[in-house]
C-alpha cells in the first residue's frame, strides 16, 4: 500500500475535535486514573523516568504535568558549538535549502515562504541556507531549548491542519510541515544572523507553548506578536517552549559556513544539547 493511501483516513478524521478532547483530558487531575494512565504510557513507550527531576509517577497531578516533565540538572550537557540540538528525538531530515525549497521526504518538499506563514521577505533571508526537521516521539523529553543564543523579534501562529507527524505522513502528505498548525518563532543572533524555529502541531498534540507567551490558543486567523521593543533574549540551551504531546520542530538558518554534524543522518536518534552544526 502506498503512503498516500495509508494517510487517506486522516483526511476524513475529525482531527481538531480529537485533539481538543485529548488536550482537555490531559489537563485534568484525575487522581488514580491519571497515575494509572501515566504508568501504562511509561511501560508502553519505554520512558526513562530515572533522568526526570521527579521520577515518582504518582507525583504528577495531570498527564500534561508528566509529559512536560523537567530533567535532572546535568542530564543534558551542552556541547561547545555554534548550534546545538534543541530537543530529544529523531532526525527527520537535515541539509541545505535548495533555493527556497526544504526537503521533506522522497518526492516531497515545501517552500520556506509557506512554512513561515506566507512572509516572503522573512523567507528570503534563508535562501540557500540550512534546515533541520526534528521529530519528537511520545517517549521523548518534550521541552524545546535554544539551539543558539537569540533575541526574540516576532512570533506568528499559523492555523492549519492537524495531520499526525511521522515518517509515513512525511512521505504521504504533500507539504506536511507547511500545512499543519504551527508557531513560527523568529530570532536574531549577532554571530548567526536571523534564524527561525517552528513548532509544528499534529493530531492529539494538546497545545504548544512558549516561555514568553504561554500556551498558544489554537484556531482563528493568522496572529502575530512583535517583541522588538521588549529586548527578550534567551541564551543557548535555555528552554524556549514545549509540546503537550509530541510533534516536530523545523529550523531555518541563513546561508553561512556552518556545516551539520556528519553523524546527523535521517532516522538517527538525537539528544538535546549535542553538537548540531559548527
Amino acid at each position: 500500500m502506498s503512503d498516500r493511501l495509508k494517510v487517506l483516513p486522516q483526511y476524513l478524521m475529525p482531527k481538531l475535535a480529537m485533539t481538543r478532547l485529548a488536550g482537555h483530558l490531559a489537563s485534568k487531575p484525575l487522581g488514580g486514573v491519571t497515575t494509572s494512565t501515566i504508568r501504562r504510557f511509561v511501560a508502553r513507550y519505554g520512558v526513562n523516568m530515572a533522568e526526570a527531576a521527579q521520577p515518582d509517577i504518582a507525583a504528577y497531578a495531570t498527564f500534561n504535568d508528566f509529559f512536560t516533565r523537567a530533567l535532572k540538572d546535568g542530564a543534558r550537557p551542552l556541547a561547545q558549538a555554534p548550534l546545538i540540538c534543541p530537543v530529544d528525538g529523531a532526525i527527520s531530515q537535515v541539509g541545505s535549502i535548495q533555493g527556497d525549497q526544504v526537503y521533506q521526504a522522497k518526492g516531497q518538499a515545501f517552500s520556506t515562504t509557506a512554512l513561515v506563514g506566507g512572509d516572503a521577505a522573512l523567507a528570503a533571508q534563508f535562501q540557500d541556507g540550512l534546515f533541520a526537521n526534528l521529530y519528537l516521539s511520545p517517549k521523548d523529553y518534550h521541552r524545546i531549548h535554544m539551539p543558539a543564543a537569540g533575541r526574540l523579534l516576532r512570533m506568528v501562529h499559523v492555523p492549519g491542519e492537524l495531520f499526525s507527524v511521522n515518517p509515513t505522513t512525511a512521505r504521504g502528505v504533500p507539504g506536511l510541515f507547511a500545512r499543519n498548525e504551527r508557531v513560527v518563532c523568529v530570532f536574531e543572533d549577532e554571530a548567526i544572523g536571523p534564524w527561525v524555529l517552528v513548532l509544528v502541531g499534529a493530531t492529539i498534540v494538546g497545545s504548544m507553548a512558549t516561555v514568553w507567551q504561554g500556551r498558544i490558543k489554537r484556531g482563528g486567523d493568522v496572529r502575530e506578536w512583535t517583541y522588538r521593543d521588549q529586548d527578550i533574549r534567551l541564551a543557548q540551551g535555555d528552554e524556549m517552549g514545549r509540546f503537550l504531546l509530541g510533534s516536530t520542530v523545523v529550523m531555518l538558518f541563513p546561508k553561512s559556513g556552518l556545516q551539520f554534524n556528519p553523524a546527523w543522518q535521517p532516522g538517527g536518534a538525537i539528544r538535546m544539547g549535542e553538537l548540531m552544526a559548527r
